[in-house]
């Protein structure tokens, strides 16, 4: 189900956020500053592409670790997170309009989200 699940998806807008979120990462990738959030953003871009049967966590850091999340997340969400917020709630709102599209909706939901929080978080193996 799940690569059946990552097909569907791919076509009908996986490939295209996946792409502006690499977009956003080589854009960001242009100076030594942006490296960080080029990589975050390559990652997450990846995880766009092939999103089923995997999820995002929240990785485990001390006060200090914390506090440069933060510091990261502002910055990307003024830069380019709310584009990619932006074009993820396009998405959703066309997925959702069909009974079989209201998964992928939610899906776009999640990575919206994840749009202005890329930073602290880890993808892993979806088990259960």
């Amino acid at each position: 189900m799940t690569l059946i699940g990552n097909l569907i998806w791919f076509i009908f807008g996986g490939f295209f956020m996946g792409l502006a979120w690499w977009f956003a990462a080589a854009l960001a990738a242009i100076t030594i500053i942006g490296i960080p959030w080029a990589i975050a953003a390559f990652r997450i871009g990846a995880f766009t592409f092939w999103p089923f049967g995997r999820k995002i966590v929240e990785r485990q850091s001390g006060p200090v670790t914390a506090t440069g999340i933060a510091l990261g997340n502002l910055i990307w969400a003024l830069l380019a997170g709310w584009w990619l917020a932006l074009g993820h709630l396009m998405s959703a709102l066309l997925c959702a309009i069909t009974i079989i599209g209201i998964p992928f909706a939610l899906q776009h939901l999640k990575l919206a989200s994840l749009s202005f929080f890329p930073f602290g978080k880890e993808i892993v193996p979806n088990t259960a």
